[in-house]
């Protein structure tokens, strides 16, 4: 992928308020969910989502990892989905690095909160829409 596709990915992911992620349910149905920004990301490649662990969403990525992310900008009507694994973390050194002032009010036990968890997400291919194109791509 050039240099400016990857560029105009991540501007679309940055810009983007809402995260919408996809499961896969017991009877291999896609699901899918709207979220809050990524806590945290490297590039294309890992993206970072806290959660709470006895989300039904939780549930069906602890069965099968296979998920996806669609980030888009309504203003240029752009988007960026993602393909991939996600991963369950409980993990606390991992917990904490994700946690930010405010969290309590999902997680009223704090950073310890066993209701409290990390998704990490890791891509494997991906695909950009803009100016009435699309490209598929893989991410190493």
């Amino acid at each position: 992928m050039s240099k400016t596709a990857i560029a105009a990915a991540l501007s679309i992911i940055e810009k983007s308020r809402t995260s919408l992620i996809g499961s896969v349910d017991e009877d291999g149905f896609p699901n899918v969910k709207a979220m809050l920004r990524p806590r945290e990301r490297d590039g294309l490649k890992t993206v970072f989502f806290s959660t709470n662990t006895s989300s039904m969403r939780v549930a069906q990525f602890l069965k099968n990892e296979k998920a996806s992310l669609y980030f888009y900008d309504p203003d240029y009507f752009r988007g960026i989905m993602l393909k991939g694994s996600m991963e369950v973390i409980t993990e606390q050194s991992i917990k904490e690095r994700i946690w930010r002032d405010g969290d309590t009010m999902y997680y009223k036990k704090g950073v310890t909160d066993p209701d409290y968890c990390v998704l990490k997400f890791t891509a494997t291919s991906g695909r950009l829409y803009g100016d009435f194109k699309s490209k598929t791509f893989r991410i190493e």
